[in-house]
């Protein structure tokens, strides 16, 4: 007695699929690859013949002949030729390997064209959500927006079943469908709405509170448009777009609660069939790797984006993310971390403030408006974003910022020792000449005093007998900064402190003259310059003369600074907490001007917050 053997699944081609005759060849597009086969004639010939051996009507025929040579005959092909069968064969493999073809099993119903197109497996899909059961929760099941996400997951083929939740807000709705559960919650707002990452449905409910909170967020008070407590923002808020006018009209509300409830079904019907989700952060780099995205979407004017969701609670078995191997990783994520819509800090921009002979980056903090100076406007940015950060940390306790540890480290250990030597070092003063030698020293100085045109004085001390050099420039009319002095720098040359104290000065001045009045200026520092040069190599006919063959140099010599700071101030300094309290569920969203929404972000990037010893309160 032998066993019944299983007909083997039939191949279909990909829902969507369309093809594009050639010459001598043909191109095949799906929803996501496309592949093109050229070499002879008899190509569009062979795709007639796999056509009906795919099982195909006349929605994949080419049609006109327009193809072929003028005055030519299509070439005639016999299938019981084994030319041509293995011709076809070969065709095949290629159509397989491109992933435009779907194996189909026998007898089975014919799965949504959209699985067609993109699910790896269609039939297993259709089996998952046949069985998924979409549960939608919603405080008024027969509202506008729980109403459409039926309408979309019923289409879809995944009938919901509705249900009454008093305890959700009148403009959210939560969907679980699946075992074990997956939900997303969806949510409208008064400039648009949002639509959750799939997830537990405890996490989405949560996520959905703390989203609703951030994009609420009253601005006026002073918070930036990322930041729930970083001073004013040159642009307007999610919630400040929606209370300009009243623009909220019958087509446009339907529109965007149709948009809305058709990704809120899109995103759970993929998870629940283990589909990608369709926020990826290969498609789009403004997504960081290893957390979710939000669906934001705007009425006025009509937009929708994903964007990265850093302020939730991090899974319990997610491990700890890695600190930004360079600085274009650390720039990505400070645009996470300033994101106009879901951010916690202000986004650090030119705007129309001066980018030479320095650069400068604007952004809101806690005391008031806050201007960096740097070399360059990208290490402008990430030197604005790690002061704003810690002045809304700060509280009493000083605490340093870092895209990493050994970034944090560098900045900590600066402060410190600018803190101990104050404005006179503790060794012997250096002439003049032992530091104007370097180019960049000699630059920096020659714009402070002939460009801008400003009689300041340079001093420059070793600090005891280590390899460490403070560099301080004074005003000698004491106008600029305390006491005169304009810029400080402790570095580990002489040459490096009295380059970056007089860029220091220059930055300093910039701002003076260009940004708003009462504004705080922070300056650039050696620290930043290892993720300034990570993943490059200057070019070897470069000297230091060359800002990226000096920031190497800067950076080849920062362990043996840390290393004469450390033993000089005797910081150690540890990972900071605001009261060692932990920071989950709604404490992680926290109140608008609470340190914890930022430090959870902050840790959620790969950034590092460090204070010295005895930090944590």
């Amino acid at each position: 007695m032998s066993a019944t053997v299983p007909p083997r699944p039939r191949l279909r081609l990909r829902p969507g699929v369309t093809v594009t005759p050639l010459r001598d060849g043909l191109h095949l597009r799906g929803r996501e690859a496309s592949v093109t086969l050229e070499g002879s004639r008899a190509l569009p010939a062979l795709w007639e013949l796999l056509r009906e051996r795919l099982g195909h009507d006349g929605g994949h025929a080419l049609g006109a002949r327009e193809h072929l040579a003028p005055g030519s005959a299509p070439p005639r092909l016999d299938p019981a030729d084994p030319r041509v069968g293995s011709a076809l064969d070969a065709l095949t493999a290629q159509l397989r390997a491109h992933d435009l073809l779907i194996e189909h099993p026998v007898g089975a119903a014919e799965p949504a064209a959209w699985l067609g197109s993109c699910a790896p497996r269609p039939a297993r899909a259709a089996a998952a959500l046949a069985a998924a059961r979409p549960v939608v929760a919603a405080a008024d099941p027969e509202g506008p927006l729980a109403s459409a996400l039926m309408s979309a997951l019923d289409r879809a083929g995944a009938p919901p079943e509705p249900r009454r939740d008093a305890g959700l807000a009148a403009d959210r709705v939560v969907v679980v469908a699946g075992t074990p559960p997956v939900a997303v919650a969806v949510a409208r707002t008064a400039a648009g709405g949002f639509v959750t990452a799939p997830a537990d449905p405890e996490r989405a409910r949560t996520d959905a509170g703390s989203i609703a909170v951030r994009m609420a967020r009253d601005t006026s008070a002073g918070s930036g448009s990322g930041s729930g407590s970083a001073g004013g923002s040159t642009e307007k808020s999610h919630g400040e777009r929606g209370q300009e006018t009243d623009w909220v009209r019958e087509g446009s509300a339907a529109a965007v609660t149709a948009l809305l409830a058709g990704a809120a079904a899109q995103r759970l019907l993929c998870a629940v069939a283990g589909l990608p989700d369709p926020a990826g952060p290969e498609e789009d780099p403004r997504l960081l790797p290893g957390h979710p995205a939000v669906l934001v979407a705007s009425a006025r004017p009509p937009h929708a984006s994903y964007r990265p969701w850093i302020g939730g609670p991090a899974a319990p078995a997610s491990p700890s993310p890695a600190p930004a191997g360079d600085l274009a990783g650390a720039l990505r994520r400070i645009e996470a971390l300033t994101d106009p819509f879901l951010g916690v800090l202000d986004a650090p921009l030119p705007g129309g403030l001066p980018q030479l002979p320095a650069a400068l980056a604007n952004c809101a903090s806690v005391a008031g408006p806050l201007v960096a100076g740097a070399p360059r406007t990208d290490l402008a940015r990430l030197t604005a974003v790690c002061r704003a950060a810690e002045l809304c940390l700060e509280d009493g306790m000083p605490v340093a910022v870092g895209a990493g540890p050994g970034h944090a480290l560098g900045r900590a250990l600066r402060r410190a020792a600018l803190a101990a030597a104050g404005d006179r070092g503790t060794g012997r003063a250096l002439g003049e000449e032992e530091w104007r030698r370097h180019p960049q020293a000699r630059h920096w100085w020659t714009v402070l005093t002939r460009h801008l045109g400003l009689p300041m004085r340079m001093t420059v001390h070793r600090l005891a007998a280590e390899q460490a050099y403070l560099a301080v420039v004074r005003d000698p009319a004491g106008l600029t900064g305390t006491a005169g002095v304009a810029a400080r720098a402790v570095e580990a040359t002489a040459a490096d402190a009295a380059a970056l104290a007089a860029l220091g000065a220059v930055t300093r001045a910039m701002t003076a003259e260009a940004a708003p009045a009462g504004a705080v200026h922070t300056a650039f520092s050696g620290a930043e310059a290892q993720l300034a040069v990570a993943g490059s190599e200057p070019a070897v006919w470069t000297d230091e003369g060359w800002t990226d063959r000096w920031l190497a140099g800067v950076a080849g010599r920062e362990p043996e600074l840390c290393a004469a700071l450390t033993r000089l101030t005797g910081l150690c300094p540890e990972p900071w907490k605001p009261g060692g309290s932990e920071l989950t569920g709604a404490g992680a969203a926290g109140s608008a001007g609470s340190a914890g929404p930022v430090l959870t972000a902050l840790q959620a990037c790969g950034f590092t917050v460090l204070a010295g010893r005895g930090g944590t309160r």
